[in-house]
């Protein structure tokens, strides 16, 4: 029988010369660079196309079982509300609708704290109470009560939260679908919020109103951040969010809230649904959750380089000022804030080199005298320099 004989298989590649192999290599290098550019091209093109149309969506990924994703929704260019006011036209308090969360248990000694601040006669917006309260706990001098929708319908799993987180994150939206003429901007916060209203005007004055925006700061407590984000907005201490995010936001909100019944309360709430939405947190310094307890000199006396716009929980710390109850404080404060809005709390140092003293001025709140020389290094936070002669 005539046999076949089986020659060894050998790699052409290895009889071609180095320079033949690296031509090769060169070439498929090459083939596949222009493949994946024009790939990447192509999908550009399209997510532009997508961004520019009005037909254009995004798709959700549900993050519980049996929920129905939300309906698409088209962000850019985004539709143009005829509520929205010109762009040459300067920000005043008359473009901001605030919504304030409230309790109908608590109002009757909050409302207090929220006279301190609010402007009936510049200011537009509403407390959002879970139930109707008495005619007389209300007047003129306060922003209008409003009652939250029911919420029955949401689920609610976490354990050791409240079921009014989900009414609370719904103010936005139920403010949105109020339909106020000339709105740029929805503010947030609680009845126990202090807002210093000219910084906060100025502060919003830095952003494009008709663009999606969502600006607040994280709490002052590792602990608080840690176990919500340090890129979410607390709402005790001011969350801002223009009307073009406002707007996406009434349209997805309810179907988000059902994909994420385990959260807490309600700015991890609306952080999560904002957060689908591809919208960042702009930070902004001089916004203040306050989760602080006893004794607030510290931060009040020591406040970073930024416009003072809130704090938080002010029931929550002791009084501002030695021998005065906590609203008596709060009034005395405020006070000071309104005299000069925008130089309130900030700090400067100053020196008396003959006596070896420093001196650490809180425009507003308080004067520190150190006795020997601090030198600015030393400060935990930076401050405006003056010297005396």
């Amino acid at each position: 029988m005539k046999t076949t004989k089986m020659m060894p298989y050998q790699d052409k590649s290895s009889n071609m010369s180095p320079r033949r192999v690296r031509s090769r290599h060169w070439r498929h290098s090459r083939t596949g660079t222009a493949v994946v550019a024009v790939l990447a091209l192509l999908l550009s093109t399209a997510a532009w196309l997508s961004l520019a149309s009005p037909g254009s969506f995004f798709i959700y990924l549900a993050a519980a079982d049996h929920v129905t994703p939300p309906p698409s929704v088209s962000l850019l260019p985004f539709p143009r509300n005829a509520s929205l006011p010109s762009a040459g036209e300067e920000l005043s308090l008359r473009h901001i609708v605030f919504g304030i969360a409230g309790s109908s248990h608590l109002w009757k000694r909050r409302k207090e704290l929220v006279r301190l601040w609010w402007r009936p006669n510049d200011m537009r917006g509403h407390v959002w109470l879970e139930e109707r309260v008495s005619p007389e706990e209300g007047d003129d001098s306060l922003p209008a009560i409003m009652v939250s929708e029911d919420i029955s319908r949401f689920r609610y799993t976490n354990p050791t939260g409240h079921p009014s987180g989900l009414r609370i994150s719904r103010i936005l939206s139920e403010s949105f679908r109020l339909g106020l003429p000339d709105v740029r901007w929805f503010v947030l916060g609680d009845d126990d919020t202090i807002f210093n209203a000219d910084n906060l005007v100025s502060v919003l004055n830095k952003y494009d109103p008709s663009e999606m925006v969502y600006i607040g700061g994280p709490s002052e407590s590792h602990s608080a951040n840690s176990y919500f984000s340090y890129s979410m907005a607390f709402g005790g201490g001011g969350i801002a969010i223009s009307h073009p995010l406002a707007e996406a936001l009434s349209k997805i909100q309810d179907g988000c809230l059902d994909r994420y019944p385990k959260l807490y309360g309600s700015d991890d709430r609306l952080h999560a649904c904002i957060t689908e939405l591809g919208v960042p947190l702009t930070r902004e310094h001089g916004f203040h959750q306050w989760d602080i307890r006893g004794n607030a000199h510290g931060l009040l006396s020591s406040h970073p380089i930024a416009p003072f716009v809130s704090i938080h929980h002010v029931e929550a710390v002791d009084p501002f000022y030695p021998g005065l109850s906590s609203l008596e404080s709060l009034k005395r404060f405020t006070r000071a804030m309104k005299v000069d809005p925008g130089s309130f709390l900030q700090r400067s140092i100053c020196y008396d080199h003959t006596r070896h003293l420093t001196f650490s001025v809180s425009l507003g709140y308080v004067v520190q005298v150190f006795p020997h020389i601090v030198l600015p290094v030393n400060w935990s936070v930076r401050a405006n320099l003056f010297c005396l002669e």
